[in-house]
């Protein structure tokens, strides 16, 4: 079934690919509407948008979900749910093509609620109690951007319409400034930005090949996708700051966290959530071409390194923990070569996929109107890259076995390895090809000596930092046990896990009860749906009366009152 299935999605990437390069050098849009519904004037229409961005974007998509499932067949092999995995797959990559082809906000709804639905099955796939946990924190966090999807579209009925391309200019002014604030908030959570950074580390008890799926092209990109759409609506707008400032501090604590953790998958993915706050930053500072450059060479060589971290996985016995790992190099040279690409390349090695749009993006953020510290966590942020990335290297590839009595670690599974040869050589090659094809004419940069060089110098200053805690954290004299607070601080993105799980659902439970008592069962039981019972109960008894010939009586009765009351008063 996963043959059948790779062989589907490549041949719809090689439709969508050379369509893109159609449209992006002829320069033409096609839309495709279907009217569902329609109320008064505005009318509930599904929309498919063609143009190049959507068509590159979904070519990505749809190449690396192919190699994934290839990477399934061998990876899930032994599970006995195979074949609903799969189909659980192919539900995430129909979801995500459902929302990158969709300009309209209802059609959007239904990829984007997609997503966080087929996401929270395969989160808790394994079905143990960590699982469930981590599918828990997942889901609940995105239905808050849910949430925010369905506000803005109650306020795009003022337009008459949600199509927002076609409304784009209308909405420039400041009057829509909390649908500004909407779109970013559900950006924010799906792109998990601080505060709803924990879910994306644990959303890693899903398989490897998720992981894969979710970190390079469908999950986490939605929300970057759905502001690369939005991006001509937050021009110049205080939605833009507030992004601004989130996505440089979500890059710096990611980075941050990534030096103190262990565990090989979710080193990586809080790299990703590193690179998701370059992308949301240069966007908000109104670059979305840039952001669109980034994420789509950041796509290849993230979700190869989620492929070499479970052919790693499965070598040295399903252990994550990078310290039980060492010296694969020496057992495992071909997934060790492909990891080291994909290592240099998020580094932004030159002339590797990350370099073309990381150096450009930052060197276009140098140029811009940035305030001091956001400028200060760009520069942390790429010597952290680099210094997170020397010490995988360290732990993980070089050095002597940890695991002495595993000596069956070998490159034997062609399926594995076969599926990387295509991302691999997007990995080198598709950085420069993507530059030629969406920049053909080049940014102009103007800056000075040190600025130019200010990124190499911090990658080179960040890698042996890096590298020599490395060599210190293996001693007997370990610092990390001396200052246990600020490693456990920093190594927990700030306490964001706690805080997102058992203090926040312990607020939020106290204030749902209270809002029980007093509401449901208080005052909405009184004036509410059973308030309304019990007045029509009582209406119907009278008119009940009214229909059983009871009338002579009720007159009769009436008008003995009335005769009373005029001869008191007589």
């Amino acid at each position: 079934m996963h043959l059948t299935s790779m062989l589907f999605l490549m041949i719809g990437c090689l439709v969508s690919g050379s369509y893109a390069v159609l449209k992006l050098y002829s320069n033409m849009i096609e839309v495709v509407e279907w009217e569902i519904l329609s109320l008064n004037s505005c009318t509930v229409i599904f929309t498919l948008i063609f143009d190049w961005v959507s068509l590159l974007f979904l070519c990505f998509v749809l190449l690396i979900s192919s190699s994934v499932l290839y990477y399934s067949g061998s990876y899930m092999k032994g599970d006995k749910n195979f074949n609903r995995f799969m189909y659980l797959v192919l539900m995430f990559v129909f979801s995500m093509a459902a929302m990158v082809l969709s300009p309209n906000l209802i059609s959007i709804l239904l990829g984007w609620d997609g997503l966080g639905l087929v996401s929270y099955a395969l989160v808790i796939y394994y079905q143990n109690e960590k699982s469930a946990n981590a599918g828990m924190l997942t889901i609940l966090s995105n239905r808050v951007g849910d949430v925010a999807i369905l506000l803005s579209i109650a306020l795009m009925v003022k337009l008459g319409g949600w199509n927002f391309l076609y409304y784009a200019y209308n909405m420039s002014d400041s009057k829509w400034l909390g649908f500004k604030l909407l779109i970013v908030l559900a950006a924010m959570t799906k792109s998990a930005q601080i505060p709803f950074s924990a879910w994306l580390p644990a959303a890693m008890a899903a398989p490897t090949p998720v992981s894969a799926l979710v970190h390079s092209s469908t999950l986490v990109t939605a929300g970057v996708y759905l502001m690369i759409r939005f991006s001509p609506v937050l021009d110049s707008s205080y939605a833009q700051s507030v992004l601004l400032i989130i996505s440089c501090l979500t890059m710096f604590m990611a980075g941050l966290g990534a030096n103190f953790e262990y565990d090989l998958k979710k080193i990586i993915a809080l790299s990703t959530l590193s690179q998701l706050g370059v992308m949301l930053s240069i966007l908000a500072l109104g670059f979305s071409d840039l952001a669109f450059f980034h994420l789509l060479s950041h796509a290849l060589f993230k979700a190869l390194l989620f492929m070499c971290a479970g052919v790693f996985i499965h070598g040295v016995g399903d252990y994550q923990d990078i310290r039980y790992m060492g010296g694969l190099v020496k057992f495992m040279p071909y997934s060790v070569m492909y990891m080291s690409i994909c290592n240099f390349a998020l580094c932004g090695f030159p002339f590797l996929a990350g370099f073309y749009s990381k150096d450009m993006i930052l060197e276009v953020a140098f140029m811009s109107w940035v305030n001091f510290v956001c400028l200060w966590m760009y520069v942390l942020a790429v010597g952290l890259t680099v210094s997170y990335t020397m010490r995988l290297i360290f732990y993980s590839m070089s050095g002597e076995f940890n695991l002495s009595l595993l000596i069956n670690v070998k490159d034997t599974n062609d399926l594995m390895t076969g599926s990387m040869i295509m991302l691999g050589l997007g990995a080198v090659v598709g950085g420069a090809c993507l530059s030629w094809g969406l920049f053909p004419e080049p940014y102009m940069i103007c800056m000075s000596k040190i600025m130019k060089s200010l990124v190499m110098m911090v990658s080179v200053i960040g890698g042996v930092i890096g590298y020599f805690c490395n060599l210190l954290s293996v001693n007997y004299k370990l610092i990390s046990l001396k200052n246990y607070f600020w490693v456990v601080f920093l190594g927990s993105m700030w306490f964001m896990p706690f805080l997102s799980s058992v203090k926040t659902s312990d607020i939020v439970m106290k204030a749902g009860i209270l809002m029980e008592k007093i509401g449901e069962k208080g005052w909405l039981e009184k004036f509410g749906p059973q308030g309304l019972y019990w007045s029509l109960a009582r209406m119907f008894v009278i008119l009940n009366e009214f229909q059983m010939n009871k009338v002579k009586v009720f007159m009769k009765m009436f008008v003995l009152s009335v005769l009373i009351v005029l001869f008191m008063y007589i």
